[in-house]
């Protein structure tokens, strides 16, 4: 990993020699130093999409490469033969935006008069180093290699057939072209290796027995790609109206009344996005460097389920239920997994080996939301709104226990020796987060292929991508002269 700013990578630059870069960054350098035990927080629950991993999967604390087998998983005569799966990056650093909000906040802090500098969690924070940089920008920390690491040998302990070293030359690697990604998916690669060569170093990514990732933003990253997301929320202002409207509300002006008193600082001089990032910097301390900062002593339980709700929001309205196109937006991603689904059910029937038995994607947050959505997933009775915070004390859509760091969505084909019917010899389990995805629309924890593309039989056959983000050609006409 090179030392200095970064930038986002063209779709022409070749991805074996990018993860080829990326694998061997890994141990080139650790972005920190070593980590003691995990360290908890009441907090962590309510850090949204910062959320880390093994806040969501507690157990992980314990051992983080040991696999937890879900007991609704099938077995005995259903034999998984394909694994598609949809993983977001590991652990990152903060964004250059949030960096320089950091920077902005702690320079206020300074600012204090002589009489302010007495003790306090305002002094502790003047003297706490600020240690992010803006080359840092969204980049994969060593906690986020350790995240992907870790993912590859549990799933590959859980599903040993599919992650074989007979398979591992058929593995197929899609990546979004964001850095994170890239060496996320250098990680697992790095993670499969040692589970199928213990006691090994991982060679070039090149001679690594698989094909290289492929980067592929179009699947990836959907969104940076569909007009009519881009025009109707992306650029819209109005379009995160309940954020803006909440940021003003009085839940959040309690906690901005709260935090100047606390930091001693005028409540004029603070806004609702400092406060957040204040709040996010307890959280990339704790993910990255397993601390627990001053930044954390400035919130309470209270605040942090503000503050959740507040990113929520955003992702609510941005990548989710808001706006019909953000999830419309993914069809295509999820047609695609349905196509590797397909081809191997296609050559389980003809008797035919699997060309890909594993198919592993990274990607984003803001990729998962929108299939999640799109599929069904944790839709509220009501909307999330500016003003109905209390009311959705108990809401579905908390994005940090969807989609925290490195969270996954795992699609599992079985075959099924025994099958009474020919419908159903083929069957379907959804994971996320490791833990079996009942269906949204039945609850059950498995369906017969067939029965699932019908119910996303819509989907499948109407959702064009190309129609769904075009936008309404208007027709302009002039008067002649």
């Amino acid at each position: 990993m090179l030392s200095g700013p970064r930038t986002r990578l063209p779709a022409s630059v070749a991805p074996a020699a990018v993860l080829a870069a990326a694998l061997l960054s890994s141990f080139a350098r650790c972005s920190l130093p070593g980590r003691g035990d995990p360290v908890a927080s009441v907090l962590s629950p309510y850090f949204g999409t910062k959320t880390r991993y093994e806040d969501v999967n507690p157990w992980l604390l314990v051992d983080p490469v040991a696999p937890r087998r879900d007991p609704e998983l099938l077995a005995g005569t259903c034999t998984p033969v394909q694994l598609v799966a949809l993983i977001r990056h590991g652990t990152r650093y903060p964004t250059t935006k949030q960096i320089r909000k950091l920077r902005q906040l702690q320079g206020l802090l300074r600012t204090r008069g002589p009489g302010d500098r007495g003790g306090g969690v305002g002094a502790a924070l003047v003297e706490w180093p600020l240690w992010y940089d803006d080359w840092m920008d969204g980049q994969l920390v060593e906690k986020g290699r350790q995240d992907m690491r870790q993912l590859a040998l549990r799933l590959a302990a859980l599903f040993p057939d599919l992650f074989s070293r007979e398979n591992y030359g058929r593995l197929r690697l899609v990546t979004s072209s964001k850095h994170r990604c890239v060496d996320s998916s250098a990680a697992f690669l790095q993670g499969l290796w040692q589970h199928c060569h213990p006691g090994l170093p991982p060679p070039d990514v090149s001679d690594m027995e698989c094909d290289p990732p492929r980067i592929n933003d179009k699947l990836m990253r959907f969104f940076d790609h569909c007009e009519k997301f881009l025009t109707d929320v992306e650029r819209n202002e109005s379009a995160l109206y309940h954020v803006e409207a909440f940021k003003t509300g009085p839940e959040m002006q309690k906690i901005l009344n709260k935090v100047a008193a606390t930091l001693q600082v005028p409540v004029s001089s603070l806004n609702a996005d400092l406060v957040q990032v204040a709040f996010f910097t307890c959280s990339f301390d704790l993910a990255i460097k397993g601390v627990h900062s001053p930044w954390c002593d400035v919130f309470d339980v209270d605040d942090a389920k503000v503050l959740e709700y507040l990113n929520d929001l955003k992702q609510y309205w941005k990548r989710s239920y808001g706006y019909t196109i953000n999830s419309r937006s993914s069809c295509t991603l999820f047609q695609d997994i349905f196509l590797h689904l397909d081809k191997a059910v296609e050559q389980k029937q003809r008797s035919q080996p699997i060309s890909s038995p594993v198919i592993l994607q990274f990607g984003h947050a803001e990729t998962l939301l929108p299939l999640l959505s799109l599929m069904g997933y944790f839709k509220d009775k009501e909307p999330l709104t500016a003003y109905n915070f209390k009311e959705q004390a108990h809401r579905k859509f908390r994005s940090g226990h969807i989609v925290p760091y490195a969270s996954n969505l795992i699609f599992v084909l079985y075959h099924c020796e025994n099958a009474k019917t020919p419908q159903e010899e083929f069957q379907v389990q959804m994971l996320l987060n490791e833990k079996v995805l009942p269906l949204a629309h039945s609850q059950e924890t498995v369906a017969l292929y067939e029965d699932l593309k019908n119910h996303y039989k819509d989907i499948l056959q109407s959702c064009q991508t190309s129609k769904e983000c075009n936008l309404p050609k208007v027709n302009i006409t002039s008067d002649e002269l």
